[in-house]
């Protein structure tokens, strides 16, 4: 399975340190607004998943590689593929390459799908599975 998204961004100076460079838990915030964003182009939406399905998505886990740092105003592309989906789960291999096309962050993040008043893991409503099976590439 491979549904990919790329979303682009631009490194502002509250993203940086002292010295301009990104300060390394700010690729996590990219990466959550380019699955956001990706959840978004194929027609969903978080507050949606929350009112209609009383779901939500919580990061359950997460491995990075840190390989080259961004710097301010940089325009950065964050690529999302989905690997793999289960029932209650997603899990994506993400990365962030600068302009040059040189890889800056390798990630791979599961998302758990949990019920929105228990916390307690539960099933991805049957249309956004079915529209998950159809963007498959």
């Amino acid at each position: 399975m491979s549904v990919k998204f790329t979303w682009q961004v631009r490194v502002y100076y509250e993203d940086t340190d002292a010295a301009g460079i990104v300060f390394y838990a700010n690729y996590l915030r990219y990466m959550e607004r380019a699955r956001t964003e990706w959840l978004r182009s194929i027609g969903y939406e978080h507050d949606m998943l929350k009112k209609k399905h009383e779901i939500l998505f919580a990061v359950k886990n997460v491995s990075i590689e840190y390989i080259k740092p961004a710097y301010l105003d940089d325009i950065l592309m964050v690529t999302s593929s989905l690997l793999k989906k289960s029932g209650a789960s997603l899990i994506f291999q993400q990365t962030i390459k600068n302009k040059n096309n040189e890889s800056l962050i390798e990630a791979k993040i599961k998302v758990a799908c949990l019920n929105a008043i228990t916390l307690k893991a539960s099933a991805m409503p049957k249309d956004l599975i079915m529209e998950l099976a159809n963007n498959d590439t």
